[in-house]
């Protein structure tokens, strides 16, 4: 198992984030979180990549527990978190964007590769490379944050609203995006109230209500059950 998080409990004072989430993901799997807003989902991801410490519960990857570590050392063992809300560094070029995400890498091939892997995905980020990223749109913003976060060579790679208020054209490079990942069995854990497009890429998803995880299955079994999309989703 690639991650394992194991009945965690996040609080923010007294109120509950989330309460007892369970969730897997397997290596090469695509797996989602679905919801309405303020269900957790984001608080489950940010308990993940250590920008929020579970009060209870366990978290592993790779074989090791990781809810106690900071978010430096979670990305150095190869999670990358691509937040909601597009977060570049404004006043640095598209260039100096991607290579931040590749700042505690020394293999000089890999990352060379990495790069040109990012531009097939994106190739607008080619033509932007000089471009103050705060200038671009915020739908190439979301494209640069997608592809720093690839130039981590991530083994788990973390989406929080990957397609949230972007224009179609955008939304679909992102799912282009997200469906050569998923052939190259890049892990992907991911949050987006597109149900119909993340049935078509996600081998798993997770229903979060209230703070709690109250169903999971694959995405025939989502696709087949209507009670279910309009009970928890408003499908």
């Amino acid at each position: 198992m690639l991650l394992s998080v194991k009945e965690a409990s996040v609080y923010f004072g007294k109120v509950s984030g989330i309460r007892d989430v369970s969730i897997d993901v397997e290596e090469g799997q695509i797996v989602a979180l679905i919801g309405a807003n303020g269900a957790g989902k984001s608080t489950t991801l940010r308990a993940i990549s250590g920008l929020k410490q579970p009060s209870s519960g366990e978290i592993w990857f790779k074989g090791e527990r990781i809810d106690d570590l900071s978010p430096e050392e979670i990305t150095m063992r190869g999670i990358a978190h691509v937040p909601e809300g597009r977060r570049v560094f404004p006043y640095m070029t598209v260039k100096e964007n991607l290579e931040m995400g590749a700042f505690s890498r020394k293999d000089k091939a890999g990352i060379a590769r990495d790069l040109e892997g990012v531009f097939r995905h994106f190739p607008r980020l080619r033509e932007r490379l000089t471009q103050a990223a705060g200038t671009m749109s915020g739908g190439e913003q979301q494209m640069l944050a997608v592809g720093r976060a690839l130039m981590t060579n991530p083994q788990l790679l973390v989406l929080d609203e990957a397609t949230e208020g972007l224009a179609p054209l955008i939304r679909t490079e992102i799912w282009s995006c997200l469906a050569d990942l998923k052939t190259a069995r890049q892990s992907i854990l991911i949050i987006d109230k597109n149900v119909a497009a993340l049935t078509k890429i996600a081998d798993r998803h997770h229903i979060v209500e209230k703070g709690r995880v109250v169903w999971n299955g694959t995405s025939e079994q989502l696709r087949a059950d209507a009670d279910l999309q309009a009970r928890y989703l408003g499908v």
